[in-house]
């Protein structure tokens, strides 16, 4: 029986890869395999793949390949002549499945599961990671990845192709390198991405996302988000209805639309923060904080 491992794989946002199309579910087989030159590839380490998709413009997916495989020295890359679409996976989830992939294989620098506990990872590929309340997570080297899972956490990505995420309430995530990605989940979060092709996102309620780069995107999905970005980012927002009264709860939200913009400097305003109210991007008040 041949090998099978587990692996990502970076698409475009229509689920293509060099010209060719791909379906979720679905298995695919090519004659040959052989690292960079042909065959489908993916990455063991997830965050690898952002050095071939940034997630700016990019969707990832578990993948599982088989049949011929070559690997290269250099990352995780594999190629296979079997490769079967798995289910997508969002920042947060290549963010922890980095993590898990280091601790399976060497020992963690450093970690904290307690209160104000603080985690530091400053080598390439390094993983941080900080679970408990007032955590503190720092990625400074290459690729690395950082996650801080408990409320009020602070996670920061600082090296090339870096990932952050934040999951607890009033988390801070942010990814200073080029092609990071930057994630905050809970209510009231904080996203930064301040590297060239870098993605900023939060997901919760008033929760805050900026672009500090011209090739970046700032996306603020949750129930009074708001957004902000440099002259040539895009900014993406959505419209909810919701009970202010429940607002903790996501169920009880109701999508209204979404829309994207680009900072233009005259209409969209350079470091101006913009939430979408009944259809239309406005500025955000007093009110909205």
């Amino acid at each position: 029986m041949s090998e099978v491992i587990k692996s990502y794989k970076g698409f475009n946002r229509d689920l293509t890869c060099r010209g060719k199309q791909y379906e979720v579910g679905k298995e695919y087989e090519e004659d040959r395999a052989q690292s960079c030159e042909c065959g489908m590839h993916a990455c063991e380490y997830p965050l690898d793949c952002f050095s071939y998709y940034d997630p700016a413009h990019s969707v990832y997916y578990e993948v599982e390949q088989s049949g011929d495989l070559s690997r290269r020295g250099d990352d995780s890359k594999v190629a296979s002549t079997k490769m079967k679409i798995g289910a997508e996976i969002n920042i947060a989830g290549m963010v922890k499945a980095s993590i898990n992939y280091i601790r399976e294989r060497i020992k963690e620098e450093k970690g904290s599961d307690d209160d104000y506990g603080a985690s530091l990872a400053t080598g390439d590929y390094g993983a941080s990671s900080a679970t408990g309340y007032y955590g503190a997570s720092s990625a400074t080297g290459y690729k690395g990845a950082s996650l801080a899972t408990g409320d009020y956490g602070a996670s920061s990505a600082t090296g090339y192709c870096g990932a952050s995420s934040a999951t607890g309430d009033y988390g801070a995530s942010s990814a200073t390198g080029y092609k990071g990605a930057s994630l905050a989940t809970g209510d009231y979060g904080a996203s930064s991405a301040t590297g060239n092709c870098g993605a900023s996102s939060a997901t919760g309620y008033k929760g805050a996302s900026s672009a500090k780069d011209p090739e970046s995107i700032a996306i603020a999905w949750g129930y009074k988000g708001r957004v902000s970005g440099v002259k040539g980012s895009f900014l993406v927002l959505a419209d909810w209805e919701g009970d202010e009264s429940e607002y903790w709860k996501p169920y009880t939200w109701k999508l209204k639309g979404a829309k994207m913009v680009r900072v233009d400097g005259e209409h969209i305003k350079e470091n101006t923060w913009y939430t979408m109210r009944n259809g239309k991007i406005v500025e955000v008040t007093e009110d909205d904080r």
